[in-house]
């Protein structure tokens, strides 16, 4: 595409709560890469933790977060400019919508090279790393020659683009759960990535699905998306509900999606022997727990979930098919001048998914 602008409007990381809109040099195609005019990046629960300075992101000798850096990895666009061997390498072309993984992999590390890219060593997350992973809020955003690149068909609407990261890493999480016919399972957390995962465990089928979070608004959203049971601890005894239905054993699987410590010990108490629990949560804060529950009084498998490897494709699919949906989701959009705005209202109680859309206002 011709006549691109040299300069672009870019949400620039420089410490925390230091996040400045700045006019920056667009990203020009090298060998193998590919630029493409961003169409919308969602504020992530991580984006709200490192902006608020949480230890993960910050501190050491070594912070996962590399300072200035454009922020921003949930993200869809447009294919504006192909590098040489590009076209042919991602089998994308000028105009093609495209989104990519969040992980930038390495491709030589031990992960990678058994196929096992999102837990790559190195692990450059766009939107965290300067240079090697600059992020997708702002008006365009370069992908890298190892970056996993996916077209994105013509029934996808605009709103389910937007969404597809949080759903691929949806989708693993469920994956991970190994969720059977006459399973019992509780979601706890009812944000954007919980309504992703309560339509996907609604396609496998469980006995029971029970939903926990404090929002209201979200429990009546995740009903329509399928929750048989929904609880609001702060009026509810969510465990006595939880024994009641199980005879008294727990639930079969339990997924952690809340970020806050009490969901694990919750969860931990919630889940019946021999049970699966699934732990997604990023959280801002170490959190400690009785580790004998997981051993010697309940044996449970625990078992974590980190991105969306190779489920792009199949969020992709199942919003083709319309079998999941972003409507409800997305509940405010702001222009990358708002940015402010825009973190403020999704650190709120109104909001669930809030997106920048670059071009909103050009």
């Amino acid at each position: 595409m011709t006549n691109l602008p040299e300069t672009m409007k870019a949400v620039v990381v420089y410490g925390p709560r230091d996040y400045r809109v700045e006019e920056v040099a667009r990203p020009k195609a090298r060998k193998e890469e590919v630029i493409i005019k961003v169409e919308a990046c969602g504020i992530c629960g991580s984006d709200m933790k490192a902006f608020q300075g949480g230890a993960m992101y910050w501190g050491g000798e070594d912070p996962w977060l590399k300072a200035p850096v454009i922020a921003g990895h949930e993200f869809y666009g447009v294919v504006v400019e192909l590098g040489e061997g590009a076209a042919d390498k991602f089998g994308v072309a000028i105009g093609d919508r495209v989104t990519a993984d969040q992980i930038n992999p390495c491709r030589k590390c031990r992960f990678c090279l058994e196929g096992k890219y999102w837990m790559c060593q190195v692990h450059n997350i766009y939107g965290f790393q300067k240079d090697v992973a600059e992020g997708a809020m702002a008006e365009y955003m370069r992908f890298s020659s190892t970056s996993n690149i996916y077209k994105i068909s013509d029934g996808v609407t605009a709103d389910e683009a937007s969404l597809i990261e949080p759903m691929a890493c949806a989708v693993h999480a469920v994956q991970r759960a190994g969720i059977e016919f006459e399973d019992v399972v509780v979601m706890a957390g009812a944000g954007t990535l919980g309504l992703c995962m309560i339509q996907l465990i609604k396609l496998k089928t469980p006995k029971k699905l029970v939903v926990i979070d404090l929002n209201e608004k979200r429990l009546e959203l995740a009903k329509t998306f399928g929750a048989d049971i929904t609880i609001n601890p702060t009026k509810e005894d969510a465990l006595k509900i939880v024994n009641d239905l199980t005879d008294g054993y727990g639930c079969d699987v339990y997924i952690e999606a809340t970020g806050s410590p009490k969901g694990v010990t919750q969860g931990l108490q919630m889940i019946r022997k021999l049970g699966r629990f699934v732990e997604f949560s990023v959280f801002g804060q170490e959190v400690t727990t009785d580790w004998s529950v997981i051993g010697d009084k309940k044996e449970i498998d625990l078992r974590g979930s980190h991105l969306g490897p190779y489920t792009y494709p199949v969020a992709i699919d199942l919003f083709e098919r319309k079998l999941i949906t972003a409507e409800g989701i997305i509940t405010h959009r702001f222009g990358l001048e708002d940015f402010a705005k825009a973190m403020e209202t999704a650190q709120g109680p109104d909001a669930i998914k809030v997106s920048l859309i670059p071009h909103l206002n050009r």
